[in-house]
């Protein structure tokens, strides 16, 4: 099966510090994909870089087959990459309705006048999201908040879903929630390319999984085996440690 999104040998930062070090993998459609590593490591860099919100400074981005190194993130979005961001970056002030409708400029870009129809899919996987449309979403929960980015992003309709630490600051029954959300969406058929500190959930929902450590990968492989790796084990989950 071909690679839906392919990444050789990326170099990217900020000013002059080289931030990821040569990178190279793949993601294949319609699986789960999960970068993990300790904070610092470079894994929102990475989302950036492949987003277009830096510049790569060096390497070979190809996607969907096409080679997208060059295109401006309006580009990157049309062609069908979507970026649920750390900080959700919602609109507080305007209502929960008004944000999924502006996740909605990539369909409506492309033509599709049915557009509007993805608001009932994203109201049916997340019912709490529908009852409080006409609510600011800055008043909104910190899981609701993550929900709301998470179906704005999918109003878009993308190819890929990139995900960067959706886990964070939620309680551990939201992260457990957020968490099935994914699996979900995977058994829907949305690829899923997933960055997240928390090493034991993310693995536990992916496919495939690197360990990114200060701009370079020191492992890869299937997920499942990652969680078995003593290294993994070691630093990442510990005996000891719950999520």
């Amino acid at each position: 099966m071909s690679a839906l999104l392919e990444v050789k040998d990326l170099h990217a930062g900020y000013g002059r510090a080289e931030v990821l070090q040569g990178l190279s993998f793949s993601a294949a459609g319609k699986t789960v994909v999960t970068v993990i590593g300790p904070n610092g490591a470079g894994k929102s860099t990475l989302l950036g870089a492949l987003m277009g919100l830096l510049p790569s400074r060096s390497g070979t981005l190809r996607f969907a087959g096409e080679d997208i190194a060059r295109l401006t993130l309006e580009e990157r979005v049309l062609a069908g990459l979507a970026l649920v961001p750390e900080k959700r970056e919602l609109f507080g002030t305007m209502t929960v309705e008004d944000n999924l409708l502006l996740g909605g400029w990539r369909p409506r870009k492309l033509g599709d006048r049915l557009w509007r129809d993805g608001l009932e899919g994203v109201y049916a996987r997340f019912p709490r999201l529908k009852e409080r449309r006409m609510q600011a979403a800055g008043t909104l929960s910190g899981g609701e908040r993550q929900m709301l980015a998470l179906g704005r992003a999918l109003m878009g309709q993308p190819k890929l879903l990139m995900l960067d630490e959706p886990s964070l600051g939620l309680a551990p029954l939201i992260v457990r929630e957020i968490f099935t959300i994914v699996e979900d969406l995977r058994a829907t058929g949305v690829s899923i390319l997933l960055v997240e500190q928390n090493a034991r959930a993310a693995l536990r929902v992916a496919d495939h999984a690197y360990v990114l450590e200060t701009g370079e990968f020191g492992l890869s492989g299937p997920a499942d085996q990652l969680a078995a790796d003593p290294r993994v084990i070691e630093t990442y989950l510990g005996a000891g440690r719950k999520d």
